[in-house]
């Protein structure tokens, strides 16, 4: 195309790959069309155009679906039920599953001959790294919907269609924990691998976990979290399992959780095996040795070797040279506080059914991607020579369900903001009423590490003008949803056995969630306090390259979770959104999003890391709470 142009512009020479040329005229019309926009740059959404429809065509400009009808249906079954697999194609998969056991007499003959072929096919090119995760969940899909339609047949026949599964694992996301996204991706890699998967979903309580272990005569069980609390449940788990005579492994996944801790906080709890997973191409290989006579001793020993070395630099390494927690406030930075701007709105503003299209101009699109374990800058991961095909497929495939949720208005997206004037006193931060009282104390934390040079101890507090200062500051307090409604729609993507749907609205959820807190934020500073008067794009806006601040309780900067409590109660943040806390402050619905407002010019993020028994029990009282549920609450910041 650019090619035709440029001649046409008066180019007399060029260098070409003569192989890859299309004759201008045989080109698709929509294709020409749209590849022209670009080339011509006819208007800003031409690209936006030409990314939508570039999975439809071939490197030649020939529509793929003409190609595959003229070919691949003329296949043998069982090569076509491959290639329904590897493409991930579901329009033909019942009739060729019929056909299928027409041919072969009987369905466990069907699921364990050309369905487990077509899998394991899968499963070499996902191990290559020539297949990706989202194009692994659209062949567990087409498998799912194959051995629906198979299932009457395998009851008629009393067989169990799990038979000749490779081994039989439990997962769960444990108790307060409701994040179940990455437990579902690592779920249908395995089940790709012929495991058999018993998933029990999320809040899973220990005792739940165990009886069902011993009841489905599991062979492996895997634990998943997403907040920092789920680790101490992770670790009970183990202990659990040691006290109860388990032989069983343990394998530890989720965002909160690594090599170090499973090393040196859950594996001295079991010693039967516990291994870490970084992540679903790793779960494959690690189940596969844990079940192979042969693989198995060689990992346990390799793991132990390796957690043993983790231990041992940990105790080289020593204890964090820590500053007392009075050395640490003289360290404070030395902020000004001359600027304060009074806010245009004091109070709580509610915001109820939100438009999700105003709420989409703010999609950050790069976690997205990172969700189905594709890693690159956004665009540039569309053209990436590895997995820009993939990333372009699973764009174009996002844009759908965005659509569908926008256009439908599937999902509900509320939210609730508060201003209220605020004083700091040391690490806590006082919230005011409209006379004065004191409404709420905000319990902080003090970075203890002892720094170097001129780097200060920062405590959030420290961003609130100090309440002997006598200046009035402010702050403020947010919680946003986007899944209201979710739920229904989840349940029947997974009745139709569309594991790859089920996981897309949940992230495309995740992503409205994240796009309003990025939306409400800009709201925030320009309208309902009015500091800022920026123009920022999203670009900018994703950088964090304005004022301000928002970390949520649970983040570095402020660790202990049990403060959302105060959030919830200062906002009214259940009637007020229909947000729920979970025993272990996990946020309900999932794709919700809540924290405190900073406004200070210098406010910055930063994480508290490890803090003394000193300021623990300085925290405890504080708080009000016993020193004992203080280093509970803490317990991820302690030596």
């Amino acid at each position: 195309m650019f090619l035709y142009h440029a001649v046409k512009a008066g180019m007399t020479m060029g260098i070409v790959n003569a192989g890859q040329l299309v004759v201008y005229d045989d080109i698709d019309p929509e294709l020409k069309k749209a590849v022209e926009d670009v080339v011509l740059n006819k208007d800003p959404e031409a690209g936006e155009r030409l990314v939508d429809i570039a999975p439809k065509f071939s490197g030649t400009g020939e529509v793929q679906e003409n190609k595959r009808d003229l070919e691949w249906r003329t296949w043998s079954v069982e090569k076509r039920l491959e290639h329904s697999l590897v493409k991930g194609i579901t329009e033909f998969i019942v009739e060729d599953t019929q056909e299928a056991l027409d041919k072969l007499g009987r369905p466990i003959l069907v699921i364990e001959g050309p369905l487990m072929d077509g899998m394991n096919v899968v499963g070499d090119l996902f191990g290559d790294g020539r297949m990706f995760l989202p194009q692994v969940v659209k062949s567990a899909r087409v498998m799912k919907k194959s051995v629906a339609y198979l299932d009457p047949f395998l009851e008629a026949e009393k067989q169990d269609c799990n038979s000749s599964a490779r081994g039989k694992i439990l997962m769960a996301t444990v108790k307060g924990d409701v994040h179940d996204i990455g437990k579902n991706i690592v779920g249908v890699v395995l089940s790709c691998n012929n495991y058999e998967i018993i998933d029990l979903g999320v809040m899973v309580p220990a005792d739940t976990i165990l009886e069902t272990a011993i009841k489905e005569n599991v062979d492996i069980i895997g634990l998943s979290g997403l907040i920092t609390p789920s680790l101490d449940e992770m670790v009970f788990v183990a202990k659990e399992m040691t006290r109860q005579g388990f032989d069983l492994p343990l394998m530890i996944g989720g965002a909160t959780t690594s090599k170090a801790h499973t090393a040196v906080k859950i594996e001295p709890q079991y010693d039967k095996g516990v291994f870490y997973v970084k992540d679903a191409s790793k779960a494959v290989g690690v189940a596969t040795s844990l079940l192979s006579t042969e693989l198995k001793p060689k990992l346990f020993q390799s793991t132990k070797e390796e957690y043993e070395q983790v231990r041992f630099k940990r105790a080289n390494k020593g204890p964090s040279r820590l500053v007392s927690l009075e050395g640490a406030r003289k360290n404070k930075p030395k902020l000004k506080f001359d600027s304060i701007t009074k806010p245009n709105q004091i109070g709580i503003q509610v915001f109820e059914d939100y438009d999700l299209n105003e709420i989409f101009e703010f999609i950050d699109w790069v976690p997205f991607f990172r969700t189905w374990e594709l890693a690159g800058k956004f665009p540039d991961i569309l053209t990436d020579e590895v997995v820009g095909e993939a990333a372009t497929q699973l764009f174009a495939d996002a844009k759908m369900m965005f659509k569908k949720v926008m256009d439908g208005k599937l999902l509900q997206a509320n939210a609730v903001v508060g201003i209220f004037p605020a004083n700091s006193i040391n690490e806590d931060i006082e919230l005011y009423d409209d006379n004065g009282k004191v409404l709420m104390t905000l319990n902080q934390l003090r970075q203890q590490l002892d720094k170097k040079g001129n780097t200060p101890n920062f405590c959030l507090s420290d961003f609130i003008a100090p309440k002997d200062s006598g200046i009035q500051d402010y702050m403020g307090a947010f919680a946003v949803t986007a899944g209201i409604n979710i739920d229904p729609l989840v349940e029947a993507y997974e009745a139709d056995h569309d594991d790859y749907n089920s996981i897309m609205i949940k992230a495309v959820a995740d992503r409205f969630a994240e796009a309003f807190a990025e939306m409400m934020h800009y709201k925030f500073r320009t309208e309902l306090w009015g500091y800022s008067d920026e123009d920022f794009n999203n670009d900018e806006l994703i950088k964090e390259d304005y004022r301000g601040i928002r970390p949520a309780p649970g983040y570095p900067a402020c660790p202990e979770h049990s403060e959302k409590e105060k959030l919830w109660e200062l906002l009214d943040v259940e009637k007020n959104t229909g947000m729920t806390l979970t025993s272990s402050y996990a946020m309900l619905p999932t794709s919700s999003v809540s924290g405190w407002y900073f406004a200070h010019p210098e406010s910055r993020y930063f994480g508290v890391a490890k803090i003394n028994q000193q300021q623990v029990e300085n925290y405890a009282s504080r708080k009000g709470i016993s020193v004992e549920q203080a280093e509970r609450l803490l317990s991820p910041n302690l030596e």
